[in-house]
C-alpha cells in the first residue's frame, strides 16, 4: 500500500517512517496520542501537521500491524 502523507526515506531519521515533507516521526504522533495528548493538542505541538497527517500516522500503524504476528 502506498502512503501519500508518509515518507520512508534512509536519508530523513535513518529511515524511519516519517510525516512527508518533515522530520516528524509517525511514532512520535503515535506516542503522544497513546499518552493521551490529543489531537488537537498534538497539532499545537507540531504546527507543520494536518489533521490529516495524524490519521495516516494512525492508518500507517494499522496497516503494517495487520501483517505482524504479536503474542504474548
Amino acid at each position: 500500500m502506498t502512503y501519500e502523507r508518509i515518507e520512508i526515506n534512509p536519508e530523513i531519521m535513518d529511515g524511519k517512517p516519517v510525516i512527508r515533507g518533515t522530520r516528524i516521526p509517525v511514532e512520535l504522533v503515535l506516542r503522544k496520542l497513546g499518552a493521551g495528548m490529543s489531537s488537537e493538542a498534538t497539532l499545537l505541538d507540531h504546527p507543520r501537521l494536518t489533521q490529516d497527517d495524524i490519521r495516516a500516522a494512525q492508518a500507517f500503524a494499522a496497516d503494517y500491524l495487520v501483517d505482524e504476528d504479536i503474542t504474548e
